[in-house]
């Protein structure tokens, strides 16, 4: 049974990624009670998907590792992983919360051994991965990544009941397999809440004429960036998934679904940086021989971005097409996807084949309005408003807005400090 002690001092924070990690951290190290809760079974969020950062190329493992280990050593910040919340009572000062949890299936015990993973037969498309075209598999009985935190497998709750299942408990050597946990649903006070339920990848088979659902060698962003990665599917491998081949020519299209009023309204301001970052993931894996062209309406790269973009416009590997592709069709002697549009610079029509088209597609923000436990202001493009009228819920990191990794982290301390402010007003009220 999970047992939460707290108080209308206490932070509720609603969502693990790096904002809500950030905002639960900065509160918790003030010496203010912090309650973490995150749908998934680990904490660290999407940037724990990414193989480098944008401009520098660094590995987020760092400062993930960084922020685990603050997570770890600080008493004041209780971590409910594979929860969410499903009730909010209250006002500011003065909530009442109520959190399901799902059952994972394996205890404190667990040592991340893998014992059990290797005794489950069963497989199914391994979302960490985003899938990849069916290119990535995981096991019944899990390790979400080698970073995970907390480092403890996960079953699947499909293979409950099944001789899977029972050889994942017969495998385990200390009882950390415990078949019979169920759902719990718990409640407990807060005084502030910051909502960092982040963002999610923008649905490619909504964008019909590029053929997402049709076209295997057509794939989004944020699976190229698992493909590139050496602890990714394909071992870091920039391969084609209709047949394994090498994707030396590969085409980038900006804005695929973004900017449009048959799908997202906004700018999500990450996409042109992460495809200048990609190209750079084409030649490190292919030399002279990676070429890259990128397809886009414009191209944002502000501040301290545009030395950047200015490095990939000058590489003679990388090409940049004005135009907004207007479908994409296959060629069916070897697959490769066919880009049909106009060059709106020199206005002339274009068929060109390419090894992999790899879709940049936008953010959406994960807040459902209809279902939120509380009533709040949503914006016309599903964000977060910093409305008086959302009392003592605050929204951080790309709840709020469509940010990068730096600027989530700034506008989550923010959160956190607007949050710290509301419970020592009912500290100050009650002393």
């Amino acid at each position: 049974m999970t047992e939460v002690i707290a108080t209308n001092q206490t932070i509720l924070v609603v969502g693990g990624g790096i904002s809500g990690l950030t905002a639960a951290l900065e509160a918790a190290e003030t010496g203010k009670q912090v309650v973490l809760v995150e749908r998934r079974p680990f904490v660290g969020g999407r940037i724990t998907q990414l193989y480098k950062y944008f401009p520098k190329l660094c590995f987020p493992t760092c400062g993930l590792e960084i922020n685990q280990r603050r997570a770890k050593m600080n008493p004041n910040l209780t971590i409910i992983t594979m929860a969410e919340v499903t009730g909010i009572l209250g006002e500011a000062g003065d909530y009442t919360a109520t959190v399901k949890i799902s059952p994972r299936y394996i205890n404190d015990s667990c040592t991340a051994c893998g014992d059990c993973g290797k005794a489950v037969e069963i497989e199914f498309d391994n979302e960490f991965n985003y899938g990849l075209g069916g290119m990535s598999k995981r096991k019944g009985a899990y390790l979400p990544h080698n970073m995970a935190h907390p480092l403890r497998y996960v079953i699947d709750p499909s293979i409950i009941g099944t001789d899977d299942a029972e050889k994942a408990k017969a495998a385990c050597k200390i009882n950390a397999v415990d078949l019979d946990m169920q759902e719990e649903v718990i409640e407990f006070n807060a005084g502030a809440i910051i909502w960092a339920t982040g963002w999610r990848p923008y649905d490619a088979n909504k964008i019909q004429p590029y053929g997402y659902d049709r076209f295997a060698n057509v794939i989004t962003n944020v699976e190229f960036e698992r493909m590139a990665d050496p602890q990714g599917p394909t071992g870091g491998k920039l391969v084609r998934p209709s047949d394994g081949k090498k994707a030396k020519n590969v085409a980038f299209i900006q804005c695929a679904g973004s900017r449009d009023h048959n799908h997202l309204l906004h700018c999500s301001r990450i996409c042109c940086m992460a495809t200048l970052k990609q190209t750079h993931f084409v030649q490190d894996t292919w030399g002279d021989e990676g070429k890259s062209t990128i397809y886009y309406i414009d191209i944002r790269a502000i501040d301290r971005f545009e030395e950047f973009f200015q490095t990939v416009k000058d590489n003679p590997n990388v090409s940049f097409i004005k135009s907004k592709v207007a479908s994409i069709v296959e060629n069916k002697e070897n697959g490769n996807p066919i880009l049909h549009g106009v060059d709106t610079e020199g206005y002339n029509r274009y068929a060109t084949d390419y090894d992999l088209v790899v879709l940049a597609i936008g953010m959406e923000p994960s807040v459902n309005k209809n279902s939120f436990p509380v009533d709040i202001v949503v914006n016309e493009e599903g964000f977060i408003e910093p409305a008086p009228e959302n009392g003592g819920v605050f929204a951080a990191g790309c709840a709020s807005d469509a940010l990068d990794v730096n600027r989530a982290v700034q506008q989550a301390t923010g959160a956190a400090l607007r949050a710290i402010q509301v419970v020592n007003r009912v500290a100050g009220t009650e002393g």
